[in-house]
């Protein structure tokens, strides 16, 4: 099993086999204290904190930025929120190598992951997303205690239901001509339940406003997805022959959990984007395809990821039978404003210190590849899920955003993820919807 190396601070995650001195980690869990791995050591976060205040006291520059940075890596050794500070070595690098600090106080992310799905959707339609907005708000009024929290709902709901009476024939409109019919069927299904929460909230029944929410929402994703006319872009020639997932797919991940007296099993429900990452899902679909991941167990579980897809085995990653080679697929993140995902490169690397990425480690439950640390484009068949919500940061000023490839989210069951274990046995994965969209699938090639 994989030796996973990550600093609670830094939050690297790799693949690498090779061993380190055994002072340096405690049962794959995520170490303390210093940054090490299999590379050579690090500067602790602390240390770095030291060392700057060490050169303040020495006469030398230190700016505003580089306070402030080195007050939120201090603030993460107190709370154990992950820091946000840049690499050991990043202070000897000429120009600026973090966010400007008007990012750092920016309004508070979205945790949802279906919200996350819905805006990363590449689309351009206000009418839909002025409907779907208010949807959404219901959440925030729902933290209200009691019925007093419906007063707010109904205000949400007669805000989406007017939008949607004045948007109607725009959100039409942008509907993809092949797919216009079901997305008319789907609208009237929209209209027809804002009618049926307008009556649950006149009944005072605050129990069902948030299941009928979910259901609307979906309606609004789904018109959403029908507003997608085709794939939006063309992938680099060089992994135009890779399994390419061009849309969006759904998996069924049923896992057996040993000792938990809470659950027993448990199927989470993950849903893959293509659409900003189709490389990478589309290598985790035809794996799944291929039954891989089957009968494989949970190879790190730490409170901050859960993490597989180590192989028995020297190998890291999944042998291609038909070249008896590593397949690995290149870092692949897609940015707001862009029409296409860069590759190859962080964001750091590439100087975009301020972009946004459109599939942010928000969420509990955001699925991603892990990889070498030095290594860009080294990702094979290993995956981890997030743990953590981003509270304090932005999804451009953490550690992970655009360093490591999302490509989905847990919608469902995603808090039971906790709840797994190292040894926990994933039963099997199964493609539930859109394998139509997987192209270039190497299981189906002999071998």
């Amino acid at each position: 099993m994989a030796a996973i190396f990550s600093c609670k601070f830094c939050s690297s995650l790799t693949t690498s086999k090779s061993s380190i001195p055994t002072s340096h980690y405690r049962s794959s869990k995520l170490w303390n204290g210093a940054c090490s791995n299999p590379f050579g050591p690090r500067c602790s976060s602390f240390s770095r904190i030291k060392c700057r205040l060490q050169n303040v006291k020495k006469g030398r520059p230190f700016c505003l930025k580089e306070f402030a940075i080195s007050s939120a890596l201090a603030f993460s050794l107190i709370t154990g929120v992950p820091g946000i500070g840049p690499s050991a070595d990043a202070y000897a690098v000429a120009g600026p190598v973090i966010p400007e600090l008007s990012v750092l106080i920016s309004g508070p992310p979205i945790k949802d992951p279906g919200a996350l799905l819905r805006y990363a959707l590449p689309i351009d339609n206000k009418a839909i997303r002025e409907v779907q907005k208010p949807l959404e708000d219901i959440s925030e009024s729902l933290k209200i205690a009691g019925v007093k929290a419906l007063d707010s709902v109904e205000r949400n709901v007669r805000q989406a239901s007017r939008t949607l009476k004045q948007g109607k024939n725009l959100i039409i409109s942008g509907l993809a001509e092949s797919k216009k019919e079901h997305g008319v069927e789907v609208l009237g299904k929209l209209e027809v339940g804002l009618d049926e929460l307008q009556q649950i909230v006149e009944d005072r029944d605050r129990d069902a406003v948030a299941p009928k929410q979910k259901e609307l929402l979906n309606y609004v994703g789904s018109v959403e997805e029908d507003m997608v006319d085709g794939f939006p872009y063309e992938v680099p020639e060089e992994y135009k022959n890779m399994p390419l997932l061009k849309g969006r797919a759904a998996v069924d991940m049923k896992v057996k959990v040993k000792d938990n007296p809470n659950i027993d099993e448990c199927v989470f429900h993950i849903v893959l984007d293509g659409y900003n990452a189709p490389v990478s899902a589309g290598n985790f679909v035809d794996l799944v395809e291929r039954h891989f991941y089957d009968g494989m167990e949970i190879q790190r579980a730490d409170g901050f990821v859960v993490q597989t897809g180590d192989p028995e085995g020297p190998a890291e990653g999944f042998i291609d039978p038909s070249t008896e080679k590593t397949r690995t697929i290149p870092l692949e993140i897609m940015v707001e404003g862009e029409k296409a995902p860069f590759y190859g490169e962080t964001l750091e690397e590439l100087g975009l210190y301020k972009a946004q990425t459109k599939l942010p480690f928000n969420a509990f439950g955001t699925m991603a590849m892990a990889r070498e640390e030095f290594d860009n484009n080294s990702a094979s068949s290993q995956v981890f899920w997030l743990l953590k919500e981003s509270e304090l940061t932005p999804s451009n000023a953490n550690i992970l955003d655009g360093r490591y490839a999302v490509f989905g989210y847990v919608t469902e069951n995603e808090d039971f993820l906790a709840d797994l274990k190292v040894g926990d046995v994933i039963e099997s994965m199964q493609v539930v919807s859109g394998l139509d969209n997987l192209v270039n699938p190497s299981y189906k090639i002999a071998g």
